[in-house]
């Protein structure tokens, strides 16, 4: 693997036959939007040879058999969302965008599935399962603008996977067009399937390294009749999200709990440019639930604010959902708006370690002078660190966020943790996913990638290096 070949004139003109002139892009402006996702350092831009925007497996079919036959790599692009630098073209060779395949194809109400194009937005799926009166409970901060097939191919998290799970709980089937360029379909609409090993799982979160998604079977779940959202504030980090496994315990089971620090959502007020409680000292913690039995919720967020005041909260508001969740989703932009290039962290540890290592992130920023933001999703072990640059000179970045990603990563593995929680490990994190990953583990995943695509030419240089 790694000998890969350039894209010649004679190749494009052979793309422009498979898709049509208008789909193939290999002017560098056009194509500057596909060097990189919204990781804008530098360091992991790269310009693509080509771009081709195919609309059917069809197309994406012949693209992969001509990629294969020449040894051409081909890296498979959603909505550019992510954070792992997972879509950039490091290798070069041809990207493949999905956005043209962003059709609806079926809403199963007996079976109660959606089944989609990859193209199409997380957001424009749960408004259409909504419509029906049905949840998609997918629901990543980036959901007004990422696809579903990134969200598959990223095993996504997102606000309610306390609940409802991952990404990978709700997709039940997928179509993928093979290495070899073959399509095919692996499972469906069934809800149960042992028959043989879980294809499915192995391509759900493996991020265009083994297949190219060109169809998704989406679970629905009745849509709740009321759903409550509080916000706790803290005068304390350690206490906020001490509070979230009192809650688990006490019998309810949240849609979703989020956390964000004071230092985030101060930054978040002042890109919103909107007012929010208690910004000046307090640390949130946002309790989202949901049931058909209105008394029942109300009982549950009235043992929500006790457990809450009991642990020391400043207070406990029913929250304005639109206000609230417009401020955590907006977290990330929040932190570009201050610094452009910053480095989003996506570490995951046991629930009852948080509290312990948010304390210590924030340490270690202050012993590197850097700051670091922190949010992320308390229910379920999710932290998101964002280290900012601000006006660090690129010398000093480039020397000292290594340094502080390995104290952070030490950190997290000794409280039994991992590199990626739901952003994946992209082309960001490939020296660190050999260095803190079994040995073991990295054999066995490099067999299945050189089982599935021998040539290498998907995707490569992401998730393992084969």
């Amino acid at each position: 693997m790694g000998n890969y070949n350039r894209v010649t004139a004679e190749v494009i003109k052979q793309l422009q036959e498979i898709v049509g002139e208008k789909f193939v892009l290999h002017d560098e402006e056009k194509m500057e939007p596909y060097s990189h996702d919204e990781l804008m350092d530098p360091k992991y831009m790269k310009m693509p040879e080509v771009v081709v925007l195919p609309e059917n497996a069809e197309q994406i079919s012949k693209v992969v058999k001509l990629a294969s036959k020449l040894t051409i790599p081909i890296v498979p692009r959603g909505a550019g969302t992510g954070l792992a630098s997972g879509a950039s073209p490091v290798k070069g060779g041809i990207v493949l965008s999905v956005e043209r395949l962003n059709k609806i194809l079926e809403i199963d109400h007996e079976n109660m599935f959606m089944i989609v194009e990859p193209g199409v937005t997380t957001a424009v799926v749960q408004k259409a399962a909504n419509d029906e009166g049905y949840l998609y409970a997918g629901d990543p901060c980036s959901g007004d603008s990422s696809f579903i097939g990134g969200n598959v191919a990223t095993n996504a998290g997102g606000n309610k996977a306390v609940k409802y799970g991952t990404t990978r709980q709700q997709v039940n089937g997928v179509e993928i067009v093979t290495a070899d360029g073959d399509i095919v379909t692996i499972g469906g609409k069934c809800k149960k399937d042992s028959t043989g090993y879980s294809l499915l799982h192995l391509i759900i979160g493996s991020e265009g390294t083994l297949g190219i998604i060109t169809k998704c079977y989406l679970k629905l779940v009745p849509l709740a009749k009321n759903v409550m959202d509080l916000l706790a504030v803290f005068p304390d980090l350690s206490a906020a999200i001490g509070v979230v496994p009192k809650v688990m315990a006490a019998g309810i089971t949240p849609v979703c709990v989020e956390f964000m620090d004071n230092e985030s959502i101060k930054c978040c007020e002042k890109y919103l440019n909107e007012k929010l409680p208690n910004s000046e000292e307090g640390h949130y913690i946002i309790v989202s639930i949901e049931g058909d039995n209105e008394e029942i919720l109300e009982d549950q967020c009235a043992t929500i604010d006790e457990i809450s005041m009991a642990s020391g909260a400043l207070t406990v508001l029913v929250a304005d959902p639109a206000k609230i969740w417009k401020a955590r989703k907006a977290y990330a932009e929040a932190d570009r708006a201050r610094s452009l290039i910053f480095s989003m962290e996506d570490v995951v540890v046991p629930g009852n370690k948080i509290p312990e290592t948010v304390e210590k992130i924030a340490e270690l920023g202050k012993k590197y002078n850097i700051a670091i933001h922190c949010a992320g999703h308390a229910g379920d072990g999710n932290i998101h660190a964002n280290i900012l640059k601000d006006k660090m000179t690129d010398e000093e970045w480039d020397t000292q966020l290594p340094k502080l990603q390995h104290e952070i990563y030490n950190l997290v593995y000794s409280q039994g943790g991992k590199l990626s929680g739901e952003h994946g490990i992209g082309y960001k994190r490939v020296k660190l996913m050999e260095e803190f990953t079994n040995p073991v583990e990295i054999k066995m995943m490099r067999a299945i990638k050189n089982a599935l695509d021998p040539k290498g030419i998907l995707n490569p240089g992401k998730v393992i290096n084969a």
